[in-house]
């Protein structure tokens, strides 16, 4: 049986493309911008706007929704609101590691 070769290879990345659903961890901070309270937003660089992730840390999980774009500081994958802060219990530290989904 012949193996695939390296054209064929790439002209199938090509076609079927990497996995669009992606997790990602790193850094997490907050922004206390306004908005409607308590609403469980974030800002991600590339995610779609309206899409909806999981972010998590530690044993808390929440579901927010990308509103904006953002963090621009390096090493940092996403941003979220006030309101996602409180529920992932990162207002006393600022930047937590967090898992995004």
């Amino acid at each position: 049986m012949r193996r695939p070769g390296l054209f064929s290879t790439l002209l199938l990345f090509v076609f079927v493309g990497p996995d669009p659903v992606r997790a990602e961890s790193g850094l997490a901070s907050y922004y206390g911008g306004a908005g409607k309270r308590g609403e469980m937003t974030c800002a991600h660089r590339t995610r779609p706007f309206g899409t909806f992730v999981t972010v998590s840390s530690r044993s808390y999980s929440i579901r927010c929704r990308i509103n904006d774009r953002g963090p621009f500081v390096r090493g940092r994958v996403i941003d979220v609101s006030l309101g996602a802060a409180r529920a992932l219990h990162m207002l006393k530290s600022g930047v937590i590691r967090v898992s995004v989904e």
